[in-house]
Formats: structure tokens, C-alpha cells, sequence
């Protein structure tokens, strides 16, 4: 039954990183993060969870995104992020867990910080709010949790 399982556990991942490359795309564009795409995001973590063995780790991804939950909303209340970022972020927390939230960090730090560059030699659109050049998030994160799912550190049990 395992055996039968993977495959849709992979359909499910692969689904879900052209959801992500589409998000970062539309973040890119209009510095908006749709509330709908989260909720996909959502339902393709529980679906994953389910078809991929792992659902015995659910309490512990759902806890652990609470957790970073509550850190982000800090964030947001201080205007260091938006409200999209923090929803998406919490989602991303939600699929990898403790277990690959390293890995999807050290990641998404990375793909940030191309991101920055590329913002200063104007090869990719900023936003100006107030005096600061704000950049999109959503394709960090997206490129993070990409990268964990090519890592394997989600693969089906």
C-alpha cells in the first residue's frame, strides 16, 4: 500500500512547488500574497500529510507553526513584514516542521539575500513605502520550501 502511496505523495509535492513558483510570481508583480493560495497550501500540506505516512507527525507541524505563528504576528505588529509574508511564512512552518526548518531557513536566508541584490542593481522591482525599499517575500520562502522538498527531508515514509 506504501508503494502505491508515493506516488501521489509526490504529485502532491510537485502540485504543490507550481502553486509556489506561481505565488512568488504574483508577489514579484503586485506585492500581494492571495489568501486563497494559502488555503490551497493548506489543504495540499493535509492531503500530504495523509497520502505520505507522515500524518503520525501532524500534531508536532501544526504545533510548531503556532509557535512561529506567534513570533511573526511580533514582526507584523512592528511593521517588519506584511500581513501576506506572515501568513504564507506560517504555512511554509506548517509543512516543514521542526525536523527541516533548518534547512528550509539557511534556504529561504538565502534566496532573501539574492533577492536583496538583485533589488539594488535594479534588476528586480522594489516597492517604495515610505522612504525604504520593501522586496517581495514570497519568492524566498517559496525557493526554501522548494528546496526542502528536492532535499528529501519530506519524502514519503
Amino acid at each position: 500500500m506504501i508503494a502505491q502511496a508515493q506516488p501521489i505523495a509526490y504529485s502532491v509535492l510537485v502540485a504543490t512547488a507550481a502553486i509556489l513558483f506561481w505565488v512568488a510570481f504574483t508577489d514579484l508583480r503586485s506585492f500581494k500574497i492571495p489568501n486563497n493560495i494559502v488555503l490551497v497550501l493548506v489543504a495540499l500540506f493535509a492531503l500530504y500529510m495523509f497520502v505520505s505516512g507522515r500524518w503520525v507527525t501532524l500534531y508536532w507541524h501544526i504545533g510548531f507553526a503556532a509557535f512561529v505563528f506567534v513570533l511573526l504576528l511580533v514582526c507584523y505588529t512592528q511593521n517588519w513584514m506584511g500581513g501576506g509574508d506572515v501568513k504564507l511564512l506560517t504555512v511554509a512552518y506548517l509543512w516543514t516542521g521542526a525536523h527541516c526548518a533548518l534547512i528550509f531557513s539557511l534556504l529561504m536566508l538565502a534566496f532573501a539575500l539574492l533577492h536583496i541584490v538583485l533589488v539594488h542593481f535594479e534588476w528586480v522591482q522594489g516597492q517604495q513605502v515610505g522612504g525604504r525599499t520593501k522586496v517581495a517575500f514570497a519568492p524566498a520562502i517559496a525557493g526554501g520550501l522548494i528546496g526542502v522538498f528536492m532535499s528529501g527531508c519530506l519524502a514519503p515514509i
